[in-house]
């Protein structure tokens, strides 16, 4: 089966390309088809998320496994299209190259049947150029009920050694 993919900067104007790929194909093909739908070197890490339907992160699916010890970490050669992105679990998140933080929202489109003769990945569809740098992130997180800065009176009642470095 052929997957159509919209890939979209997280920006604020509106940067995103539609891919066709075969869904038995790796996380690591995908990585490479964005890096070259998006005109980047593709020599920088990346990773795939899970996301619910809010697009809150989940499952990190990574290019390279960079633990000393051997993780539990899924990597992308070792993970399909066809096994992470259904129907009923149309999103990713991309990320690529972890200085820069270029992130990205992925979602499957549509489901079709292969076309004899036709290449792929296949970009259908290129929509606004990439800046020259990424767009600035906000990290936030999510509202709390607990709030820190009513926690304590004082810190001085905290007992902290003045010297204890």
């Amino acid at each position: 089966m052929i997957y159509k993919i919209r890939i979209i900067l997280d920006a604020d104007d509106d940067i995103f390309r539609d891919l066709e790929i075969e869904s038995h194909n790796s996380l690591e093909d995908f990585h490479n088809a964005i890096t070259q739908a998006f005109g980047f070197l593709g020599n920088e890490m990346a990773s795939f998320y899970t996301c619910d339907e809010e697009w809150r992160q989940d499952e990190e699916i990574a290019l390279f496994d960079m633990s000393e010890s051997g993780s539990n970490v899924r990597l992308m050669n070792e993970t399909f299209l066809e096994d992470i992105m259904t129907e009923k679990s149309p999103k990713l998140i991309y990320v690529y190259d972890f200085m820069n933080m270029w992130t990205f929202f992925v979602e499957l489109a549509d489901i079709e049947e292969k076309e004899d003769g036709r290449a792929y990945p296949n970009v259908l569809f290129s929509f606004g150029e990439l800046p020259e740098t990424p767009p600035e992130k906000k990290f936030e997180a999510d509202e709390s009920a607990f709030d820190f800065d009513d926690t304590f009176d004082s810190y001085d009642d905290l007992d902290f050694d003045e010297n204890w470095n």
